[in-house]
């Protein structure tokens, strides 16, 4: 046991003490946060103050298109060609040409002239009005009246609530994206940490190291010892980055997030009031949401989420799967002279993987499917699978046979590994088989 600890040690210290690790460590946390503060930018709307001459060539849209606190709109008769060679002299930000065939069709394409784009935002805004006014005028010809279609029309919103085994409801955040996220990140990390073991043993191997040490301690305790030691490593990084990491994401919540917090606490307050107040309450009085709700549904769910339960899990998962995948890699380094010959051997261990990062793309449309339910307890694809349904509550008992199928197969795979590592550890000069592993695994 003592020799296990020395190599634990060994490893750990190693890794500790180098620049690469130190950087990464502090690196990541950096890199994760930069792209949720990146999201969170892009999902923001740019909204800049248009100044848009309007030359209406159809008659349909004056005085009929609206424009709101951002954009403002001039109907003029001047020639196309002129106003679109002055409009920026007269600090207007763009030209909008309405064709005269606008509502045949055809030929009837409108056409924005600009300088500086106008944002994706803008170009939505003037599409949809423009569409729902030829839209009305149709309807206007047939003699329909709009009014009646658009009363008939109602958005319904689906709340979920999931019934636990008791019988009663609980909250749950149904978030399938980030589930999707923390799976690939198991996936990420477990295939970084395996390969760092892979090539630490086969480096040790080349350069003919392991002939020394070797000779004070036996193969499967190197082994062991090595696996123990960077599965500490890594929860060590773990808790690192995830400590640095939310100190980041809260600075970044308060810089980024701290008016559109404060106008979802309004709009929650409000729907209280209607709640408890009914048609009573003066509808007129109530602000307006409506361009929010998306951003506001995103905060709730992220509000919902048990961030405790899900980094206890990814610790766990972590763990289970490192240790079940990086005893194969151990096997395979220690069987194989370069990297180029481990090919046949990484690819098996690789679709696995693959298999589980696939199974939880599904988690997002249908996270109690049996596939992704199989998948979340077959140990070869469970750590990636089962933090991808995490998100949309799991039933205690599922991860509980998820865990233990999964370190008694990081048992097997070790007791396995231990046997292909001390024989292939001390071979030099031969390309290794699948037949001759086989022999391996038989050997006393």
């Amino acid at each position: 046991m003592n020799k296990i600890l020395l190599i634990i040690g060994r490893e750990i210290k190693s890794k500790l003490y180098n620049r690469t690790f130190i950087i990464m460590t502090l690196l990541a946390p950096l890199l994760i946060t930069g792209f949720m503060g990146f999201l969170i930018l892009m999902s923001q709307s740019d909204k800049k103050d248009q100044k848009v001459l309007v030359i209406d060539e159809s008659g349909l849209f004056k005085n009929t298109l609206p424009g709101n606190e951002y954009i403002s709109l001039t109907f003029s008769d001047e020639p196309l060609e002129a106003a679109v060679s002055t409009f920026v002299n007269r600090n207007f930000t763009c030209v909008l040409w309405v064709a005269p065939t606008i509502v045949e069709g055809g030929a009837g394409a409108s056409t924005l002239f600009y300088q500086k784009s106008p944002g994706f935002a803008f170009q939505t805004y003037i599409k949809s009005q423009m569409e729902k006014i030829v839209y009305e005028h149709k309807l206007k010809a047939n003699n329909i009246d709009p009014n009646v279609i658009h009363n008939s029309k109602m958005s319904v919103k689906l709340m979920l609530e999931k019934v636990n085994e008791k019988g009663g409801t609980e909250e749950q955040s149904n978030f399938g994206f980030f589930g999707f996220i923390t799976g690939a990140l198991m996936f990420m990390f477990i295939l970084m940490y395996g390969m760092m073991v892979f090539r630490s043993v086969m480096e040790e191997k080349t350069n003919r190291i392991v002939e020394v040490i070797v000779s004070s301690v036996k193969p499967f305790q190197l082994m062991l010892g090595k696996i123990i030691g960077v599965a500490v490593l890594g929860v060590i990084q773990f808790v690192i980055m995830g400590l640095i990491t939310t100190v980041l994401t809260t600075l970044l919540s308060t810089l980024f997030l701290k008016e559109i917090k404060t106008q979802l606490k309004s709009f929650e307050a409000q729907q209280e009031l209607v709640k408890k107040h009914g048609t009573n309450i003066n509808l007129q009085a109530l602000e307006k949401y409506d361009d929010k709700l998306k951003v506001f549904e995103v905060l709730q769910k992220f509000e919902k989420i048990n961030f405790t339960q899900v980094f206890i899990c990814f610790v766990l998962y972590f763990i289970g799967g490192y240790l079940f995948y990086s005893s194969i890699m151990a096997a395979i380094g220690s069987a194989v002279d370069s990297e180029s010959d481990s090919q046949q051997f990484i690819t098996p261990v690789m679709i696995p993987l693959m298999i589980g990062y696939f199974i939880s793309t599904k988690t997002m449309i249908d996270p109690d499917s049996s596939i992704v339910f199989w998948g979340s307890v077959i140990p070869f694809t469970s750590p990636i699978v089962m933090m991808s349904r995490i998100t949309s509550g799991v039933p205690l008992w599922e991860i509980v046979l998820s865990l233990s199928l999964l370190f008694a197969s990081f048992i097997v795979t070790t007791w396995l590994a231990g046997k292909i590592y001390r024989t292939g550890i001390l071979m030099y000069g031969k390309k290794t088989s699948w037949r001759e592993i086989g022999k391996w695994l038989f050997y006393k």
